[in-house]
């Protein structure tokens, strides 16, 4: 790494400047925000709040996420397993080199680069402990931001199973801080009983 030390604080202004252009918004305390801004800073913040000694690579990494991700809409693969899997894997390649070009004119070398792409791929999950940090922060992100959507929409039961499927993408490090995580009531009614052992 160069000494360079503005390149962090251009390369984050400008990741939020192209996240900042998404068309659809959301609530978030209290005040509408373009929806992957919004995303991108609470990534940002639950990385920290998982790993106090995160990394720049880290920080830039959540912060890349889920970079202009409107503009590649789930409608224009098919329906199904097979097309969502298709869709993941074209948002994994346009997020990493999009993010490249931003931190190459912020003055990043190609080794960080690397880095940063290789945990917006998500590269290692379940192996590398940067990586699945990055994975728990999205899960946290997704329970705080989408949760209550989900409920409306698909009914207690099917949400409870998402949560489910959620919670076994992370690490009992990670699974630890859902209790933090800011929701309703109902919402966390819903995480408890999904997070509940057995009977």
């Amino acid at each position: 790494m160069t000494s360079d030390t503005g390149r962090f604080e251009r390369a984050i202004a400008a990741i939020d400047a192209a996240n900042a252009d998404d068309p659809v918004t959301i609530e978030l305390h209290g005040h509408d925000r373009p929806k992957e801004l919004a995303h991108a800073e609470l990534m940002t913040a639950w990385v920290r709040r998982l790993d106090p000694k995160a990394t720049e690579a880290q920080l830039l990494a959540a912060r890349a996420h889920h970079l202009r991700r409107w503009t590649l809409p789930r409608s224009d693969y098919p329906e199904g397993r097979a097309g969502y899997l298709r869709w993941r894997t074209a948002l994994k390649k346009q997020h990493a080199e999009e993010v490249a070009e931003i931190l190459a004119d912020a003055g990043y070398d190609a080794d960080t680069i690397l880095v940063v792409q290789g945990i917006v791929r998500k590269e290692g999950l379940g192996a590398e402990p940067v990586v699945q940090v990055h994975e728990d922060a999205l899960c946290l992100v997704f329970l705080e931001t989408q949760l209550a959507d989900l409920a409306d929409r698909l009914g207690d039961d099917h949400v409870v199973e998402v949560i489910r499927k959620t919670a076994a993408k992370m690490s009992p490090a990670g699974l630890a801080h859902a209790g933090e995580v800011p929701m309703s009531d109902g919402d966390r009614r819903l995480v408890e009983r999904a997070l509940a052992p057995p009977r």
